[in-house]
């Protein structure tokens, strides 16, 4: 029997068991009962980041950026991509630096975009500078 991963919700941040051999059999949340994994970057703020980061028993890799960054616009649709062929093993998330200054000061976010694995709450890599679809899938594998 596989042991359950603990996968927090992106609609409701409820923290869902999951069978590790059901992740990509299209979970779905016990509570809001909408699908766990979405093929697309979650969009987090500063009440949702820690329970993300810290409930899901996936990589979570975070995408620290803001509007006006150029870099940040061009590697959105790399991101996207990478989101889509990483699910279920990983979760991407996005969190914008400008509205969401405290997490980006507590983590010392100097530039942007800048990328952060974290596994088990811990950060385990980080990378500045924009990336290519190929560029992420490879530097994110590497972490995983």
């Amino acid at each position: 029997m596989t042991a359950p991963a603990h996968i927090v919700c992106p609609h409701c941040s409820a923290t869902n068991r999951v069978v590790a051999s059901k992740l990509g059999d299209d979970p779905k949340c016990g509570k809001c009962k909408q699908p766990l994994f979405t093929a697309q970057p979650l969009e987090l703020d500063s009440n949702s980041f820690q329970r993300h980061v810290s409930r899901n028993d996936i990589p979570v890799v975070v995408d620290f950026w803001a509007q006006w960054c150029g870099p940040c616009k061009m590697m959105a649709p790399a991101f996207e991509q990478a989101a889509a062929q990483l699910e279920p093993g990983v979760r991407l998330a996005k969190l914008n630096t400008e509205t969401e200054q405290a997490v980006a000061t507590r983590y010392g976010i100097r530039s942007i975009p800048t990328l952060v694995v974290f596994k088990n709450a811990q950060e385990v890599a980080r990378q500045a500078g924009a990336m290519d679809t190929r560029g992420l899938l490879s530097w994110i594998k590497n972490y995983i």
